[in-house]
């Protein structure tokens, strides 16, 4: 008896180790092993920081101000607070596809009280019988009692032994989903600070572009100014008041347009945060002094992109689909389960618990599927169809990563030459704006050489603004690929 029972231990234990999921193996050679360089590429700078993901936002970002913006938008963005309930909530369901790993053990009790008729009919003749340990009746009498059950039991029913790593297949899927889901929010979390940044710059810009287009309002205010009055005595021609008007109403224009355009920024940064921005934490102008932190790697691995959060959530989805091929392979073979109660039954509440009135049961169930239709058979094929879904998921993410830091990197290598040679031109079109009014009003240019070097100072300056956005939205989106923005 002894060796039986160990026998069918170590059969149990063999069977329980049991895992009818496919083996994982991570996927490779979605992307390249290294990222461009050369041409547009920048080249290696020595005092990068060799993984991004260790630089915290607060070092990256150096205004004080949009670093405490982001702290606000931290705290009440919404979509965090999405994010997060969402890990609640697969962190939840984790547990509860847990618990089928154990039994569910309950207790109960319960009383019965009946009234039951004896020796009704039973009397023999004229004589006396003898109710069994209930009374007596006389002949052709019959009497009845009172008496009551009570019993108290505790015990599992249908409780599965996963032989073969059905219930274990899918606590594990539940537990990679759990996991992916934490993957999401710190998307989510590197998002929005990205996002922060940037509506945060694009309203310094447009502040930027505000000024300039105010500041150059006033100059053709003047230019009209003196053009009308030259019309009116007859040194000028109407064309040229006409053309100065036509300057002047299209800074007015544009004076209008920023200003809306900086509400609407205004009202992007307060939803991005949650709440409203302070006035104070607000940029006032784009300026020439750097928002950011400018030493990002730049020759790196396509490796590091395995440690971005959308990649490792695309690879726990991916587990998750594995281990359901698992669940639905196990499906196929026999399901056993177990009922067992422990328990005590008596005539007495008082006696429940007295010698020779416990009680106990066992009930093994083994079920084994014989036909279902091809119902197995189609939720295996589903599961190994969307394993394939999610092998394409994850190698997609890996690519769009991959264009991702490679299309950032292009820009870095040539935004600073950009900002440089915009900066030259529009110095140089200033200078030359100047010049010309001044050989204008000498009577050596014509007016509308005068009116044109206006109009090309004044874009220049609008182009050397959008420059500068430009190359601070390449380092924040270049921070934000290279998985920057977790600390």
């Amino acid at each position: 008896m002894t060796r039986t029972r160990i026998l069918l231990l170590a059969a149990t234990t063999i069977l329980g180790g049991c895992n009818l999921a496919p083996k994982y193996v991570r996927p490779v050679g979605a992307a390249p092993a290294q990222f461009p360089q050369g041409g547009a590429y920048p080249a290696a700078r020595a005092d990068a920081p060799a993984d991004v993901a260790l630089v915290g936002w607060r070092d990256f970002f150096t205004d004080p101000r949009l670093v405490a913006v982001i702290e606000t938008g931290l705290a009440n963005n919404r979509d965090l607070r999405i994010a997060a309930a969402n890990i609640l909530q697969a962190r939840a369901q984790y547990r509860v596809q847990r618990a089928d790993l154990l039994p569910n053990v309950t207790a109960n009790g319960s009383a019965t009280y009946t009234n039951s008729p004896l020796g009704a009919g039973g009397g023999v003749g004229g004589g006396t019988g003898v109710g069994t340990g209930v009374g007596v009746g006389a002949g052709g009498g019959a009497t009845s009692t009172d008496f009551a059950i009570y019993s108290a039991n505790v015990g599992f029913s249908s409780f599965e032994l996963d032989l073969f790593g059905r219930l274990r297949n899918l606590s594990r899927a539940a537990q990679e989903q759990y996991f992916a889901s934490e993957e999401a929010a710190r998307t989510a979390r590197i998002s929005l600070i990205a996002e922060i940044g940037t509506a945060w710059a694009t309203m310094a810009s447009d502040q930027e572009q505000l000024r300039i287009a105010r500041e150059t309002l006033k100059t053709f205010e003047q230019t009209l100014e003196l053009t009308r009055a030259q019309f009116r005595i007859g040194v000028a021609s109407e064309l040229e008041s006409r053309q100065a008007e036509t300057n002047y109403e299209g800074a007015r224009n544009d004076v209008a347009t920023l200003t809306t355009r900086i509400a609407q920024d205004q009202n992007a940064l307060n939803l991005l945060v949650g709440t409203t921005v302070p006035a104070e934490q607000l940029p006032d102008a784009l300026g020439g002094e750097d928002l950011t932190r400018d030493s990002l790697p730049s020759d790196l691995s396509s490796t590091v992109l395995l440690k971005r959060p959308d990649v490792l959530q695309a690879e726990h989805q991916l587990i998750a689909e594995n281990a359901n091929i698992g669940a639905a392979r196990a499906a196929f073979f026999p399901q056993i389960s177990l009922t067992g109660t422990l328990g005590t039954i008596g005539t007495a509440l008082g006696g429940l618990f007295s010698s020779g009135s416990y009680t106990y049961t066992g009930s093994p169930a083994i079920g084994l599927p014989i036909f279902d239709g091809g119902r197995n058979r189609a939720n295996l094929d589903y599961a190994r169809a969307s394993q394939q879904v999610a092998v394409a998921t994850y190698e997609r993410t890996i690519q769009t990563a991959f264009r991702e830091v490679a299309d950032a990197l292009a820009q870095r290598g040539t935004i600073v030459e950009q900002v440089g040679a915009q900066t030259r031109r529009a110095e140089a079109a200033r200078v030359a704006a100047r010049l010309s009014d001044a050989r204008y009003r000498a009577g050596v240019d014509s007016f509308l050489t005068s009116l044109d070097a206006q109009r090309t100072s004044y874009a220049a300056q609008q182009q050397l603004a959008t420059t500068r956005l430009a190359r601070i939205n390449n380092l924040i989106e270049l921070y934000r690929s290279l998985g920057g923005g977790l600390q």
